[in-house]
This record gives C-alpha cells, sequence and structure tokens, in this order.
C-alpha cells in the first residue's frame, strides 16, 4: 500500500509539472523542491505560485510516505534477522544466499524460503508445478494445443515470481535470462511480454532452486559485494 501510495504521488507530482512544461528531476528527493524553485519554462517563468503550493502539498504527503517505508524496510530488516537466528539452519542458510543475489532484499528472501524453496523438490518440473507455472497441453486427435500455465499450485507463491520476475529484469539487466527476454520481446507489445514474463519467471525459479541446492549462481547474474 505505501509503494503504491509513494507512486501515485510522484506521478501527480510529474504530471502538474508536465502541464506547464517544466522539468521534472527527481521528486523523491528531500532538497528537490529547492531545486525546482530555480528551473524556468520555455518562457522563462517559474513555477506558478498556485501551482507551487499544490505541488509543495503533493511533496510533503510523498515524504511522509517515504519516511514511514523506511520505518518499514528497517523493521523487515530486523525482523529478517531476528526470524533468521530463530529459523532453522537450512532456512536461514537459504536466505542467507538468496540476499548475495542483486535484487534481493530481507522480504523477498524469507519469503520465498519459507513458502517454496523450504520444500524438497526431485526435479525442475515439480518446482515449475508448485508455483502453478507448469505448461498444459491439450490434445484431441491430430490437435495439439497450449492452454497456457496450469495455475493450479501456490497462488502466493506465483504472484510472488512473477514480480520477482520484473524485478530481475531491472536489477539484472546483463544476465542471460534478463537478456533472453529482451530478446524474445524485442518490438513484440504489451501482451505478448506479459505472457514471457512468466516465461521468464518459470526459468528463474528453477535457476533459484538449482543455485540453493547446487550452489550454481544464475548465468551471468551479479552478485552483491
Amino acid at each position: 500500500m505505501l509503494v503504491k501510495e509513494q507512486t501515485a504521488h510522484t506521478n501527480r507530482i510529474k504530471a502538474l509539472l508536465r502541464l506547464v512544461g517544466m522539468a521534472v528531476g527527481n521528486p523523491r528527493r528531500k532538497d528537490w523542491l529547492s531545486w525546482l524553485e530555480r528551473q524556468r519554462d520555455w518562457q522563462g517563468q517559474p513555477v506558478p505560485p498556485h501551482l507551487m503550493s499544490e505541488i509543495k502539498r503533493e511533496h510533503a504527503r510523498l515524504m511522509t510516505v517515504r519516511e514511514q517505508l523506511a520505518a518499514v524496510e528497517q523493521s523487515l530488516e530486523q525482523s529478517q534477522i531476528g526470524d533468521a537466528a530463530a529459523a532453522p539452519t537450512v532456512l536461514a542458510k537459504q536466505c542467507q544466499l538468496l540476499r548475495r543475489l542483486k535484487g534481493f532484499g530481507p522480504a523477498f528472501a524469507m519469503s520465498l524460503a519459507s513458502e517454496l524453496f523450504y520444500k524438497d523438490f526431485r526435479n525442475r518440473r515439480e518446482v515449475a508445478s508448485y508455483c502453478g507455472l507448469a505448461p498444459s497441453p491439450w490434445q484431441s486427435g491430430s490437435i495439439d494445443r497450449e492452454q497456457g500455465i496450469s495455475k493450479a499450485g501456490n497462488r502466493r507463491v506465483r504472484q510472488k515470481v512473477v514480480e520477482l520476475a520484473w524485478l530481475w529484469l531491472r536489477h539484472q539487466p546483463e544476465s542471460a535470462l534478463s537478456r533472453w527476454f529482451c530478446s524474445r520481446t524485442l518490438n513484440a507489445g504489451k501482451r505478448a511480454r506479459r505472457i514471457a514474463i512468466v516465461a521468464l519467471a518459470r526459468k528463474l525459479v528453477v535457476a533459484l532452486w538449482r543455485y540453493l541446492e547446487t550452489g550454481l549462481v544464475p548465468e551471468e547474474a551479479v552478485m552483491k559485494a
């Protein structure tokens, strides 16, 4: 909820400034208002006073949300440390290994370790099936069709894995999986990208399972310092 509210405040500020042709910058910076006061439009005029007042109110709400987000992240960090200390050795080790990958925070690592990777999977098909990301082919006579993913697994895990796939593209753009996605969706529309991200999620969750089981890092993935 806080992340969505942060995005809404940021988008509103950007929209207000673009209506008058002003530069936007980064509204999430604390010193952004002082920067904005020095900006001028194409006619050399500053932001109109009534618009500046509205933007200041919106920016104050944005800063409040960001402070709350920072408090939540700090609380999650402390909770994750405590949970890892109290958790079984295997779960704590999995969380530690996942957090070594760039793009993984304490919340995602603990969630995937406790809801997905705590199970003993024999092969990659079982991993995809538990997430509901396994294909569901349909055959009748000479007709052979693919009906998409089964969605028969853990719904919460499936949502988290798909969200993780989008985050993987952002934080691991040079990895082999990200380059595969980009090559498959080159000049593709939104619908094709939504279909391809599910395929990426399936490949990613299998790669993470192998990483936790054998120590094999996903190809060309970046590790944290």
